[in-house]
């Protein structure tokens, strides 16, 4: 399922890779660009309530496979149509549709295979492969788009989603899901799992997490080529995009090291403090774009570290706070609001860009990294005051 997942996402960071080049090619403006980046995220939004919540009635092996068939046309779809804001977001959009139903479907593919102690520890493998697949996405993006086209390179990318539709359908066998004890609506049980406590803050929590963790993502290669025009005296030996494959990956260890310190130390203990941290990193590293190329990176890379580190600790909080046969819609709502937030955080980024003085202007930049930290922070800042208890 870890491969698969790496595979399904070889499209995931296209747009971003090439969002700096579009931009400028098309003539949109920042706002215009972060809104087709929260497009995929936005077709995420729409598709997932159904996708997993359908995982409680049908064996979520056959909603992942045909999940990664839509993800593949969204990926040619953009080769072959995408010219401007509208048709970009819509291809964009059927992409995100995709990895709705392949992201947390297969999440609960795995969790109804794996029981026991090793749940969690598996879970927490799984959630942070989602780092390994963004940055295969991001070196693919970046190499093959040193010698074809853009449109040539987002065709060969949708090879991905169709290669790990052929590894769940070869490797995992048929399983039914469980029985429901009452029969409900194909929407199953979302009345119910908004009202455990203990669901709806891992649920607030992620959608925080996301806002920062996307918007993040979706203009960290921009922000990175801006930071290197400024220092064109001291050249990085790395290009934009295998910077930011590289940070990427420093969140596949920090995801499952978080998950294990929050089992150690206290999961309400753990998710306040990396929100904290990461809140505050995220305007100390939106304001080291004039700085040395690798000090600049560093910082980058330690405020993608502190983001990551509650990922898995936040997903198998919820997985193990929610009923097995709610676990579908446990995880539909978990992914509509953190992909909701996903969706909303690129837009923002662009518009305090624009607002706050352009795609030239170093003090805007920071001012649009700390528009993703403002989410963790409140969220740290209730905790602190509430003492809010997360579950163990």
């Amino acid at each position: 399922m870890c491969l698969a997942e790496t595979l399904s996402m070889t499209g995931f960071a296209a747009y971003p890779a090439f969002l700096a080049l579009l931009r400028d090619a098309w003539g949109i403006s920042n706002s215009e660009a972060g809104f087709i980046g929260g497009a995929f995220f936005a077709g995420y939004m729409a598709a997932v309530p159904v996708l997993s919540s359908l995982t409680d009635r049908f064996d979520a092996r056959r909603i992942y496979i045909l999940s990664c068939l839509l993800a593949a046309l969204g990926n040619i779809g953009f080769a072959l149509a995408a010219g401007g804001v509208v048709t970009a977001a819509f291809f964009q959009a059927l992409a995100g549709a995709g990895l709705g139903g392949t992201y947390m479907p297969g999440l609960k593919a795995l969790t109804d295979r794996v029981t026991g102690p090793r749940q969690s520890r598996c879970i927490a493998f799984y959630t942070s492969t989602f780092g390994i697949g963004t940055s295969l996405s991001l070196l693919l993006a970046g190499w093959l788009g040193g010698a074809l086209a853009w449109r040539v390179v987002f065709a060969l990318l949708a090879a991905g989603p169709l290669a790990a539709a052929l590894i769940v359908f070869l490797g995992l066998r048929p399983r039914p899901p469980a029985r429901l004890e009452v029969k409900k609506p194909i929407l199953l049980g979302w009345d119910g799992v908004v009202q455990e406590r203990s669901v709806r803050r891992f649920i607030f929590g992620y959608a925080a997490h996301c806002w920062e963790l996307f918007g993040l993502r979706s203009w960290m290669v921009a922000f990175i080529v801006f930071a290197y025009g400024l220092n064109p005296m001291g050249a990085a030996p790395l290009s934009a995009t295998e910077a930011a494959a590289a940070i990427n990956l420093f969140g596949i260890p920090v995801s499952i090291l978080g998950n294990e310190a929050a089992g150690r130390f206290g999961r309400q203990r753990t998710i306040m403090w990396v929100m904290a941290a990461s809140g505050g990193l995220s305007w100390l590293a939106g304001f080291s774009a004039a700085w040395v190329w690798w000090v600049m990176l560093a910082l980058l890379g330690l405020y993608f570290i502190s983001v990551m580190s509650d990922s898995a600790a936040l997903t198998a909080g919820l997985v193990a706070a929610t009923p097995p046969d709610r676990r579908g819609s446990a995880m539909a709502i978990y992914s509509f609001m953190g992909f909701g937030a996903g969706f909303v955080a690129p837009l923002v980024f662009g518009v305090v860009l624009d607002a706050a003085g352009g795609k030239e202007n170093a003090a805007a930049w920071g001012l649009a990294f700390g528009s993703l930290g403002l989410g963790c922070l409140a969220m740290a800042a209730v905790s602190f005051r509430n003492r809010c208890a997360w579950g163990r």
